[in-house]
């Protein structure tokens, strides 16, 4: 019997927490610790994204330098182009997508829209019901998934002093 197909818009999530790109480091670090998330979508004046910014993109850039984070613009340290995926895409595209562009964020996007946020987070679930797992390994997924939680609302990067 044929299984459907999930799609990245039935795993995505929707809520996108955005930075403009003249904000600083500090002020991205504080905003993605308050909203419990891992990465800021950078938009224009217009709204429209025009890069990202992850937890990684702080440590590498401005934590593990001797900058002051407050003396830092997103601009300087987000990514760009983004990596888009459409929302009708199968999950494993958007794996694939994610390895090949050796990136953790797709932005997901319907025509020019954008819909939502693809992370390696909304895989677990995805596994953890549809793979046909024993207890040993469902378990397992649910600790990385606790942990990757616990991360994000417990991290506190201190860039103010990098």
């Amino acid at each position: 019997m044929p299984s459907a197909t999930t799609t990245v818009g039935q795993l995505m999530t929707e809520r996108l927490e955005t930075i403009s790109p003249s904000d600083t480091a500090q002020e991205a670090a504080t905003k993605m610790r308050d909203k419990k998330v891992s990465s800021l979508v950078v938009t224009d004046v217009e709204d429209k994204p025009i890069g990202i910014v992850t937890e990684r993109d702080l440590v590498r850039q401005v934590c593990t330098k001797a900058i002051n984070s407050n003396d830092v613009i997103v601009h300087r340290i987000m990514s760009s182009p983004l990596a888009t995926i459409d929302a009708n895409s199968s999950v494993e595209v958007a794996a694939d997508i994610m390895i090949q562009n050796k990136v953790r964020h797709l932005l997901v996007v319907d025509e020019n829209k954008v819909l939502g946020i693809i992370t390696p987070s909304d895989f677990t679930g995805y596994l953890r019901e549809k793979l046909n797992l024993d207890d040993v390994n469902a378990r397992i997924l649910q600790s990385l998934k606790e942990d990757e939680e616990e991360e994000n609302s417990s991290t506190t990067i201190n860039t103010s002093t990098a």
